[in-house]
């Protein structure tokens, strides 16, 4: 759990807001590709520098 305390708070809003807010497979499926297009993104972005 030590790692979980050291997320910034945007990102554990984010994860709670999953385990508890979400209602539907669809909210879940909207969510999760745009969270995965935003990491691969950002995996592009890191391998040039």
């Amino acid at each position: 759990m030590k790692k979980f305390d050291t997320l910034p708070k945007t990102v554990k809003k984010t994860l709670r807001y999953i385990l508890q807010d979400v209602n539907s497979l669809e909210s879940l499926e909207i969510l999760e590709k745009a969270l995965i297009s935003h990491i691969e993104k950002k995996k592009e972005d890191l391998k040039k520098h």
